[in-house]
């Protein structure tokens, strides 16, 4: 016998995922949802000694779905798998959450009101008579505070109640005696017919006059009397607009509610997230705000996870080698085991390691950032310029995602409305530099921009935002025509950061970063160094290895962007499968070839790099064909191999011109 299922619904940031992450804490794992690509979240709980499945569905503002993650959300709250839906609404906007209300009301499900971020409310000295919300709603309301726990255990209780009951709670009057009759007449004859959806919400798109149901029911194998109602309802209704009378009725009900159940106070109390908003927000400053942030925290990223930790972390790998190395030869382990653990493995791997500090603090540093609310802000304050390059604000949320990974960034992108956001958003997803090209920047400022780290690192990411808008407009003239789509967006209010949700999100992005360093780096330099130790007739790690005759091979590729070794050009392949394999197939290289010298890394470098050739090169891997991963992901979005071949051509073309012109204007300007 299966759990008994809870699904949680409501808009997007009214503390759905804090409600979820509540019930579950780390009893949870994410998948997909059949058939579709779009992430679902799923967890665990047990309360008085029985285990309940808890589902996190999409935000969704109502069940008129448009984007890839709505229609998910949507056709699972019509389903029947969920045993009770527990409706989390804002109460600072409790009129426009009880829209998507007053709909899962009339669908006849089990639903449990969560009122959530009361506090946030009783700032602005709003307050609820929740027995008589209960009473309109015909249904348990609960006060919450989610990220503090506050209502979780009433909201159980009331879990139960529900479970126990046989059937739904009565539906409120919503609508007007002709609509209501118009549906009631409509479910009535699909109460027979095999249906995709329940009969009641069929009969309500009939009356509103869906185009989209419509199209589907004249496929549908219905029944000659069905179909023949179907088509003198709309022969003799076809100019009655009741699509808009049910929304009206939908809003006025809301209203009823809000007026009967909300006592607000008669002068609107100005909180002080208002305060903070009228300077974050604002048209002039919101954008220069938003760099000096992302600035300020690059400049404490370097100074705490570079030049504080960082050096622990070298000398800590160091160590390490030395000491495998000494246990190696003391039990007489052959010369190539030695080589390989050391040379390759250790100083490869280790190469990519040494930056785990540094990463861990960008990562807490955004997830502080995005806990508190201001991330949502971001995007609000971007939505005007990325109008003007074709897109909408919520296309700069992936963005922002993509600078943690871009796998995500581009998943993200399913929540946009319109085909043309979507795949203009996954192809410029890219540009947005990941953890995982961090280690790659950081041993070049390393040894060329010591004490400019913040710096140097906040220019590389602006200059991805930069590229990845001009391509987004180029891409809007050219490739995906079509008229700008326009998003709604809830602000959530400030709050201070929970520290267990965004140690949380850190561990969960470290820790990836670390198994990857583990698997697939470990993998590809494993190949690089067998590659650079064959034949054996020749010099390990010279020219005439088959690495090194690989990258002679592709030496003049990569000359005129002034990378002239033969090392370079194989590490930039190299980060193909991997970003973070440059630095380690770097490291493994220089390792080797410095092996008698015990030359550091960042020492290698400088000898083989000047300032305008590792700017140059920084910008390569800044733009250029994104990992294997991130193909995968786009293959898997679009369902074709089309636009990942494409998107990995285009990058390492744009990629390789900037490289070139920035060394060849560089060089005729007399930088060296």
């Amino acid at each position: 016998m299966r759990n008994k299922r809870i699904a949680l619904v409501g808009n997007p940031n009214s503390g759905k995922t804090t409600f979820f992450n509540g019930l579950t804490g780390a009893n949870q794992h994410v998948g997909n949802w059949p058939g579709v690509t779009v992430e679902k979240k799923e967890g665990k709980f047990t309360h008085e000694g029985k285990e309940y499945d808890v589902i996190d569905l999409p935000g969704i503002y109502s069940l008129g779905a448009f984007s890839e993650d709505e229609v998910v959300a949507m056709e699972y709250i019509l389903s029947d798998d969920a045993d009770v839906i527990i409706n989390i609404i804002d109460a600072s906007n409790i009129e426009r959450n009880l829209y998507l209300t007053t709909q899962l009301l009339e669908m006849g499900k089990k639903i449990i009101l969560a009122l959530n971020m009361v506090d946030e409310a009783e700032k602005r000295n709003i307050k609820f008579d929740i027995d008589k919300l209960s009473e309109l709603l015909n249904a348990p309301v609960i006060p919450t505070v989610a990220h503090k726990g506050r209502g979780q255990d009433q909201i159980m209780e009331a879990v139960l109640e529900v479970l126990d009951q046989d059937k739904a709670h009565d539906n409120p009057l919503i609508y007007s005696g002709v609509v209501a009759h118009h549906i009631d007449h409509m479910e009535e004859i699909f109460k027979d017919q095999d249906l995709n959806y329940s009969p009641r919400w069929t009969a309500i798109k009939i009356v509103e006059g869906d185009p989209a149901v419509r199209k589907m029911l004249s496929e549908a194998n219905l029944s000659p009397e069905a179909q023949q109602a179907i088509d003198e309802f709309y022969k003799y209704h076809s100019s009655d607009n009741f699509e808009l009378e049910i929304v009206d009725s939908r809003y006025a009900f809301a209203n009823k509610v809000a007026e009967q159940g909300v006592i607000r106070p008669e002068v609107e109390v100005v909180t002080r997230s208002d305060k903070i908003d009228k300077i974050l927000t604002n048209k002039y400053i919101g954008i220069p705000a938003f760099a000096l942030i992302m600035l300020l925290a690059f400049q404490i990223t370097f100074a705490i996870g570079e030049e504080l930790l960082g050096g622990f972390a070298a000398d800590l790998i160091e160590g390490l080698g030395v000491l495998v190395e000494s246990l190696l030869i003391s039990i007489s382990a052959p010369d190539w085991l030695v080589a390989f653990v050391v040379d390759g493995a250790i100083s490869g791997v280790g190469a990519v390691v040494e930056f785990v500090p540094l990463i861990t603090v960008l990562y807490l540093l955004l997830g502080l950032l995005e806990d508190s609310g201001y991330m949502a802000r971001a995007a609000y304050v971007w939505d005007d310029l990325m109008r003007s390059f074709g897109l909408q604000g919520k296309a700069f949320i992936s963005m922002i995602i993509g600078f943690g990974c871009n796998v995500p960034g581009i998943m993200s992108a399913r929540t946009l409305d319109s085909r043309k956001d979507r795949m203009i958003t996954m192809l410029i997803n890219p540009f947005m530099s990941c953890g995982a090209k961090l280690p790659i920047y950081s041993v070049f400022i390393a040894a060329f921009f010591p004490g400019k780290g913040g710096l140097v690192l906040f220019a590389l990411y602006a200059t991805g935002i930069i590229v990845a808008l001009i391509m987004a407009k180029i891409f809007n003239n050219t490739l995906f025509k079509g008229e700008p789509s326009y998003f709604i967006m809830e602000l959530p209010p400030y709050r201070l950061p929970i520290a267990k949700n965004v140690i949380r999100n850190m561990w969960n992005n470290v820790s990836g970063f670390i198994v990857r360093a583990g698997t697939i780096i470990f993998s590809v330099v494993t190949i690089m160094w067998f590659l650079a130790v064959v034949p054996g007739s020749v010099e390990p790690y010279s020219q005439y290895t088959l690495l090194g005759r690989i990258g002679t091979f592709l030496t003049p590729l990569f000359r005129p962007a002034g990378f002239g070794t033969w090392q370079e050009s194989v590490a930039l392949f190299a980060g193909i499968p991997a970003k973070e394999a440059v630095v380690g197939t770097l490291g493994m290289l220089y390792a080797g070839l410095y092996m008698e010298e015990g030359v550091q890394l960042v020492n290698a470098i400088q000898q083989h790099f000047t300032q305008l050739t590792a700017i140059s090169y920084m910008v390569m891997v800044l733009l250029y064909t994104p990992c294997a991963a991130v193909l995968g992901i786009v293959a898997k979005e679009t369902k074709s191999f089309k636009w990942p071949a494409f998107l990995a051509i285009y990058t390492f073309a744009l990629g390789w011109v900037a490289a070139v012109v920035i060394y060849q204007v560089g060089s005729l300007l007399g930088f060296s």
